[in-house]
């Protein structure tokens, strides 16, 4: 088995975490990663997703031709954008333990990834692995939506089948995944001034504080959570709040069970508002609620007897590691891509911490993972 060279994928994660690339802003990224590619004798393109998400960039998609004739060609794909505050990031590293200094997040979700995939595609060339068709995909705009994969040009890639880089824990191949719903609650009231005249108003924000002290948030059962994380409203301390805009996000597993608790949130906010109204002069106001709740992504479920998911746990014996195939409470771009008629798994990077500014990671964790995917490689080779 080839060793990975651990100096090097340190080198590209640091370089590539020192690289600023939010959302709608990861074009230096994505010249830093298509100039490693083409090093490597990849040829890269961009797709039109950057039209589509109103960015910088599109999808970089990098192949690298097989030297095994007929070898099915195999996709391996991170995201390059990064959340907030995510600017300016100072890597402080402690041996092979790589932190945030505190005041951004690391970027390690998913810079691992694509260093991961960066050192896979060395080590093909230095060790001459056999191996068929690879085809690289750094994605953007995972973190808002998984829109680069919801615009990732199909017609672009060979694969069928896969891998995404893009979990925290180490060890384990996701192959389920929830679906999300996006839900806005905007409550109206009516204003009136706070200390002349509460009575005469309706507080938008006391009523959408009544919804959601009667709302089940947070872990709702093994596999359905829900979260409200944005509240916006009022516009002086001496005014009766008019309005209040929530926003806020439910996830499963379980189809069924994600649209029983969207309704039960809706009813929630419902509720409350048909407990509110003032009559003022003879005129009877109520309070008013207007929601939506959007598809974000649909939940992701791979079979366990999947061709890849045998291969990765079969990759992973063959590399002396262990790959436990697994359940997972985030969405990631293997979402987008099974409901796009490709078979892709989630292997974990060993992010630890992430989308938040005590995030770090271990290089341990990203060289078992590029051991595996080589594994998987030579696998796919018929090797």
């Amino acid at each position: 088995m080839a060793a990975v060279n651990r100096e090097r994928i340190k080198h590209i994660l640091l370089d590539l975490i020192r690289i600023d690339s939010l959302s709608r802003r990861e074009r230096a990224c994505a010249m830093r990663l298509k100039r490693e590619m083409e090093q490597l004798g990849a040829v890269c393109r961009f797709d039109s997703a950057a039209d589509r998400v109103k960015g910088e960039v599109g999808n970089l998609i990098a192949r690298i031709e097989g030297n095994v004739a007929g070898a099915p060609p195999l996709l391996i794909c991170a995201h390059m954008d990064t959340v907030s505050p995510g600017e300016g990031v100072k890597p402080v590293v402690d041996g092979d333990i790589i932190r945030s200094d505190g005041t951004t997040v690391l970027g390690g979700d998913d810079k691992s990834g694509c260093a991961i995939i960066c050192e896979t595609i060395h080590q093909l060339r230095e060790q001459r692995i056999a191996h068929g068709p690879v085809e690289a995909v750094f994605t953007v705009c995972e973190e808002i939506g998984l829109l680069g994969a919801k615009h990732l040009d199909l017609n672009l890639i060979e694969a069928r089948e896969g891998l995404v880089y893009d979990s925290d824990a180490p060890g384990y191949l996701f192959i389920r995944a929830p679906g999300a719903k996006a839900l806005r609650f905007t409550v109206r009231g009516l204003e009136a001034h706070a200390g002349m005249a509460p009575e005469r108003g309706l507080s938008a924000i006391k009523i959408a504080a009544e919804a959601i002290a009667s709302m089940r948030l947070g872990r709702i059962d093994n596999e359905t959570t829900a979260n409200l994380g944005t509240i916006e409203g009022g516009r002086a301390l001496n005014v009766v709040p008019n309005q209040v805009v929530v926003r806020g996000e439910a996830r499963s597993r379980d189809n069924a069970k994600l649209e029983r608790q969207v309704a039960h949130m809706i009813q929630c906010f419902e509720d409350a508002v048909a407990r509110h109204g003032v009559t003022l002069d003879g005129r009877h106001f109520k309070a008013a609620l207007e929601y939506s709740a959007r598809t974000e992504y649909e939940a992701m479920n791979v079979p366990d007897d999947a061709p890849i998911v045998r291969k990765v746990v079969e990759a992973a014996r063959r590399a002396g590691r262990v790959v436990k195939p697994e359940a997972m409470g985030g969405g990631c771009d293997a979402n987008v891509l099974n409901r796009r008629g490709l078979t892709v798994a989630n292997l974990g990077t060993g992010m630890r911490e992430i989308h938040t500014v005590r995030e770090w990671l271990d290089l341990n964790d990203m060289i078992s993972a590029t051991e595996v995917t080589l594994e998987l490689i030579r696998l796919q080779a018929g090797g």
